[in-house]
């Protein structure tokens, strides 16, 4: 009488290139991670050859540098303190449900106060537009 050992064929799979794929690839998007820069306000902007123009209405934030360097702020050619800026806005958005907004800064406007204003409508998670004028 013969004894037959169990000898099936057993499908293997040769994993040592695949983890030496799996390090290349992890490798990679470290490397490529730290290269992009997270701290970036996203901005829709007009073209630069012609000025866009809007369909509907939208928010309009406005800066005004006075005489004495003084910075006025307006929502809709209303006067609002910039301290009081964020929730105005917050206000505008939560009655309209329109999260685009049109900043209009002038030409010699430093770029710390265009961020501070930036800062407030990433905050709130809205879109903004830069207003231009023709060249």
């Amino acid at each position: 009488m013969r004894i037959r050992r169990n000898k099936r064929f057993h499908a293997e799979i040769a994993a040592s290139a695949l983890s030496d794929i799996m390090f290349f690839l992890l490798l990679f998007f470290l490397i490529i991670s730290t290269l992009a820069n997270p701290n970036v306000i996203k901005l829709m902007l007009p073209k630069a050859r012609t000025t866009a123009t809007t369909d509907k209405a939208h928010m309009s934030v406005s800066v005004l540098v006075m005489e004495d360097k003084t910075k006025q702020y307006f929502i809709d050619k209303e006067p609002v303190l910039f301290d009081d800026l964020e929730a105005k806005l917050a206000e505008h958005v939560q009655a309209s449900g329109d999260n685009t907004v049109i900043v209009r800064f002038p030409y010699d406007l430093q770029v710390q106060d265009m961020v501070d204003v930036l800062q407030i409508g990433e905050r709130l998670k809205l879109k903004f537009v830069i207003a231009t004028s023709k060249q």
